[in-house]
């Protein structure tokens, strides 16, 4: 069996309790929790995941992996992907979705799906049932 190598199986990898409190204090004091259902935090997150994509629209290969450096696009990009991280953990959050636990789960079920020494260097598709899935997506 393949597994996902970490400092230890029960480690954490993603903590982001201090982050979930002060995001439900900052939407408290403003009264905005009526307004973070599941569904307008999607369409939130979806809305600040298209931002972080029109940074990188029509940008060259090479261009892209220096745009969290480049004075030009640097700042945008921070703050596009801190607004994806945010919207995130207040939706994992409000749903009640450990996302450590999610993160860690998901981690291993790639490692099956994905044994390193069968799909190093490729880009074909997993050879399973879901012959749509592209390597390293979520499939379904």
């Amino acid at each position: 069996m393949t597994e996902v190598h970490s400092p230890g199986r029960d480690a954490p990898l993603v903590d982001v309790a201090g982050l979930a409190a002060k995001l439900d204090q900052f939407a408290t004091e403003r009264d905005w929790t009526q307004f973070h259902s599941p569904k307008n935090l999607v369409m939130a997150l979806t809305g600040e995941v298209g931002e972080l994509n029109e940074i990188f629209q029509w940008m060259s290969e090479e261009a892209s992996v220096k745009a969290g450096t480049d004075p030009q696009t640097a700042q945008a990009v921070q703050d596009e992907l801190a607004d994806v991280l945010l919207y995130l953990v207040r939706l994992s959050s409000v749903l009640g979705v450990d996302l450590n636990a999610a993160v860690q789960q998901k981690l291993r079920a790639n490692a099956l799906r994905y044994p390193a020494d069968k799909v190093r260097g490729s880009s074909q598709k997993a050879q399973s049932n879901d012959a749509n899935v592209a390597p390293g997506a979520n499939p379904k």
